[in-house]
């Protein structure tokens, strides 16, 4: 397991409450269900599919998700493995780790499910993640990941749902799953460049706060899958981003960034207040807006003018650290300089008088030696007749 383990944040309950269908998701489940059904094998093409998937909405309900999302992601449904037994990766080195993440994960199920249900369910999302590791070695598990592979159990069931978390984590989250979090941390500066470049006071304001990116972290690990409460809008943002190139999350959170500019300016500037206000996601965030803001900025910003700038910054922030490094040492050679000399004086201060405290208590001590040898030995003469 790479070193995101360690980082923990607490996960709110998700709400599967339904809402009424709106007019205008009415009129796009039946497009899309029209499309299935003039399609063959009911295989939409992909662009025209990925343009529902982007475009307000998304792909409206779980019935067309479970049709959809494993086109979406380049899935065979025709050609799926065998799922093995839970029984069959109880060695793998993984195994409690896992088992304990898809144990705190119950808020992550509908509530009311038979407790049977529930515990298969479990098994299965365990079974589905150890599959995958096993298969690639070379990929670390991370803790976040089962928040995604739970969303794609739960909407395409187990054999389905491990060939989209195969795909997606060879792809997507690849990154993610190295041996260290360094890639990811790096992607995760790719923010401020965009931030800076729509709103250059906003992106001041949060270089000073020295926020940093780690409220964003849980957002790029699980699609937002962790830090959300709404069902609805965890399975939306999963459509949008199976329709999208891997690094939209990024731009998903500059825009979130850009519309809480307002609440941003209103926190003390500093990393506490700052951060404590970004790492929880309001529950009215307007997310048909906010995912148009997202595909405006992708297509308006470069990736590789947005990765030179981002070496900029880290640079910036490799010199930042010498200096401060080197002002520390410093001071600490200061502190060290002023330490001896106050421990020079103390000596040449105290020395005198301790060498004389200890040669009269030497004095001392060999005066009574020599009494006592003296009265033992009289006292031994004496016994002997010796005057």
């Amino acid at each position: 397991m790479n070193n995101v383990d360690e980082i923990k944040i607490d996960q709110p309950a998700l709400s599967f409450e339904k809402s009424p269908e709106s007019d205008e998701e009415h009129r796009k489940r039946l497009e899309i269900e029209e499309l299935i059904a003039q399609s063959e094998n009911h295989n939409i093409p992909l662009n025209t599919l990925q343009k529902l998937a982007l475009t307000p909405y998304g792909l409206v309900n779980d019935n067309l998700r479970r049709i959809l999302w494993p086109q979406l992601a380049g899935v065979d449904v025709n050609t799926l493995e065998r799922a093995p037994t839970l029984g069959e990766l109880q060695n793998h080195p993984e195994y409690n780790q896992v088992v304990l993440d898809v144990n705190r994960s119950l808020k992550r199920f509908p509530p009311g499910i038979p407790y049977e249900q529930r515990i298969a369910l479990q098994d299965q999302l365990t079974v589905l993640i150890l599959r995958v590791i096993k298969k690639y070695p070379n990929l670390r598990y991370y803790q976040g990941y089962h928040d995604v592979a739970v969303t794609f159990l739960l909407v395409a069931g187990e054999e389905v749902a491990y060939a989209i978390m195969e795909q997606l984590s060879t792809t997507h989250f690849s990154e993610c799953m190295q041996e260290t979090m360094e890639a990811t941390q790096r992607r995760l500066m790719f923010i401020w460049p965009v931030v800076n470049f729509e709103n250059p006071e906003l992106y001041q304001f949060l270089q000073r706060s020295t926020v940093g990116t780690l409220f964003a972290l849980p957002w790029y690990l699980t699609w937002f899958g962790h830090s959300l409460n709404s069902y609805k809008a965890v399975v939306r943002l999963y459509d949008y981003f199976l329709a999208s190139k891997m690094y939209t999350p990024i731009f998903v959170t500059a825009a979130i960034l850009l519309h809480r500019s307002s609440e941003i300016f209103k926190e003390d500037c500093d990393m506490a207040s700052v951060h404590c206000l970004l790492s929880r996601l309001p529950e009215d965030l307007p997310f048909e807006d906010l995912l148009q803001t997202s595909s405006m900025l992708y297509e308006k910003h470069s990736l590789t003018v947005i990765e030179k700038e981002v070496e900029v910054l880290i640079l910036k922030e490799k010199e930042q650290r010498i200096a401060e490094e080197k002002m520390l040492l410093e001071r600490r050679k200061k502190l060290t300089r002023s330490a001896s000399t106050n421990r020079s004086y103390s000596i040449g201060h105290w020395l005198p008088n301790l060498l004389k405290s200890r040669s009269l208590l030497v004095t001392t001590a060999v005066s009574i030696v020599v009494g006592v040898c003296a009265y033992y030995y009289k006292n031994q003469y004496l016994a002997a007749g010796i005057s």
